[in-house]
């Protein structure tokens, strides 16, 4: 493929810009909303789309700053999704003006879309206070950060640099990381039906979405340590692949970590722990500080598990492609949008 024919000479940088600030403020916007599910604070603005009566942008910040902690967290976890909505629109706007390829085009419009759909989902969980819609405003968070994994690979200059090959160990690659995203998002699943069981529910559904989190995290981090593999494999030859490999298998690690201290922080030591003095004086201290960093860490962690799989799985469909898959796959290009690379015979 002549890539100097298939990319503008001075193709602007702006897309890969904007799509790196979406992913930067959607990450703390990740993070103050699992404070605000941590320390029940969805429900500390009655209201919606407005802040007691105020526009969003023009509530004041005096009493935004000094008012009580659930307040803060509430507003501010409004005024991330508000800035993240400003910015997915300048995304829009530039890829339109600067990029050609109408697939990106289509791509940053549904950047938009999910921005748009997470925001009434939000509005909904405090028009309804409903708890099954807050789980979903969970779980669409992090799918809109894996999206954003995607588009931040596209529009980026390693994108232009790559061609399509068919290799077995590429292959292999391809198919393993699609699959560790799809595990990760399983989990980010689980944590959030943990996080959001409803009141009346129940032990028995805490229990068991509780078992299937673990046994699908003992799952992910066996995918993970085998896609890892692979990725270090196709690093030999292909630029971005290595710093994933070894990146993702250490992410995993410190979430089990997160995941046992988060559980300690939030239901204390497993019982048969008890004979030992450091559990038997252990005390949950519901809502404290270190128990809301513990847990809060632990829901952003799984949110970047979820990103680093999909700059893989993104990175790994740009670079090859399974032939038994698909017969042809259309690779997107920018004069007519795709390119056929056909399989081998």
């Amino acid at each position: 493929m002549d890539m100097e024919n298939a990319y503008p000479q001075r193709r602007s940088p702006w897309p890969h810009r904007l799509a790196v600030a979406l992913a930067l403020v959607t990450f703390p916007l990740i993070w103050v909303g699992g404070l605000v599910t941590t320390y029940d604070a969805g429900m500390a603005v009655p209201d919606w789309p407005g802040t007691y009566g105020y526009n969003l942008l023009l509530y004041p910040w005096t009493t935004w700053v000094a008012g009580p902690w659930d307040l803060f967290i509430e507003h501010g976890h409004r005024l991330l999704g508000a800035a993240a909505g400003l910015v997915a629109i300048a995304l829009v706007v530039v890829v339109f003006r600067t990029d050609p390829r109408a697939w990106l085009h289509r791509a940053a419009i549904g950047a938009l879309v999910l921005v748009i759909l997470q925001g009434l989902l939000g509005g909904a969980r405090v028009l309804l206070d409903e708890r099954l819609v807050a789980m979903i405003h969970a779980c669409v968070g992090p799918l809109f950060f894996a999206y954003l994994a995607g588009l931040v690979v596209a529009t980026s200059k390693w994108w232009e640099t790559q061609d399509q090959e068919e290799s077995n160990a590429g292959s292999r690659l391809l198919l393993s990381a699609w699959i560790l995203v799809a595990a990760a998002y399983i989990q980010l699943a689980l944590g959030a039906m943990i996080r959001h069981v409803p009141l009346a529910a129940s032990t028995s559904v805490f229990r068991i979405a509780l078992i299937f989190h673990l046994v699908v995290a003992a799952a992910l981090a066996v995918q993970t340590a085998a896609t890892a593999w692979h990725a270090w494999r196709a690093g030999r030859t292909r630029a971005g692949f290595r710093p994933l490999a070894l990146g993702l298998p250490l992410l995993v690690a410190a979430q089990i970590v997160l995941g046992l201290a988060t559980y300690v922080a939030k239901y204390s030591w497993p019982a048969f722990l008890g004979d030992y003095q450091f559990a038997a004086t252990y005390v949950v201290q519901e809502k404290s500080l270190h128990q809301s960093l513990i847990t809060t860490a632990h829901v952003a962690g799984g949110s970047l598990i979820l990103f680093g799989s999909a700059v893989l799985a993104t990175r790994s469909s740009r670079c090859f492609f399974v032939p038994f898959v698909v017969g042809t796959l259309r690779v997107p290009s920018v004069n007519n949008g795709t390119r056929s690379v056909p399989a081998a015979s």
